[in-house]
């Protein structure tokens, strides 16, 4: 059963052709990621998905068309998104920026419940929680962008680089993160330019060079594949 099926999808900027019909679909329960180098066309294809660009061709999250929803809508809908440089509002406090996950629900309690379950697996923000956002680290900012998605009650996660900027032993941490999530029930696809990453944490895979899709197939697949190799894994 697919969450999430990509079919036809073209993203425009202008005279700019960014995405030039691809198709993919994500399965319920999986880590699915597009890999492909800077401009490749990744971070526009989530942006559709999320209703933050205008698209050419079907998205269906769980079998509903997308095109044409906006952004607001499809979080209500299970869909959300971390992006790339994370988003976090820096002046406001840890909790702050976590109930701001949640604004769309009315189930207070429960919203409690969700937050004492995200924080029990996240110690390091529940240590935080008072501080300003902007004056915790960078994995700590990913951290909490991950958890303000989870809040909305999100069951399918598109994460935007979230290993850009990062030291190695805070992106470790990172998807330590991601993958509990997805062990939780949670549906993730993953845009990533560090491929060697992408690949030993998801389950399938996705080459996207300059707005088309090349390959697609299971990550230990593309792992041994001699062009993937070459262009993304340094060999």
């Amino acid at each position: 059963m697919s969450t999430l099926l990509v079919e036809n999808l073209t993203v425009s900027y202008g005279d700019i052709h960014a995405v030039k019909g691809i198709s993919f679909e994500v399965r319920k329960g999986e880590i699915f990621t597009l890999i492909g180098a800077n401009g490749a066309g990744k971070s526009s294809t989530l942006r559709a998905i999320s209703g933050l660009l205008r698209f050419g061709g079907s998205i269906r999250l769980d079998g509903k068309e997308l095109r044409g929803i906006p952004p607001e809508k499809i979080v209500t809908l299970g869909l959300s998104q971390v992006p790339e440089g994370r988003g976090i509002f820096g002046n406001l406090t840890v909790k702050e920026n976590l109930h701001l996950g949640a604004w769309i629900r009315k189930d207070r309690k429960a919203v409690a419940e969700d937050l004492d379950r995200i924080l029990s697996t996240l110690p390091r923000l529940k240590e935080r929680l008072l501080q300003p956002a902007g004056t915790l680290s960078g994995g700590e900012q990913q951290m909490l962008a991950v958890a303000r998605a989870l809040l909305s009650r999100a069951t399918t996660l598109l994460l935007d680089e979230p290993s850009m900027g990062l030291a190695p032993k805070l992106v470790k941490e990172v998807y330590s993160v991601v993958r509990e999530v997805n062990k939780a029930g949670v549906t993730v696809l993953l845009v990533e330019q560090n491929a060697n990453i992408a690949l030993r944490l998801a389950h399938r895979a996705a080459v996207l060079e300059t707005g088309q899709i090349t390959l697609v197939g299971s990550s230990a697949e593309l792992l041994q594949n001699p062009r993937v190799q070459a262009a993304y894994l340094g060999a």
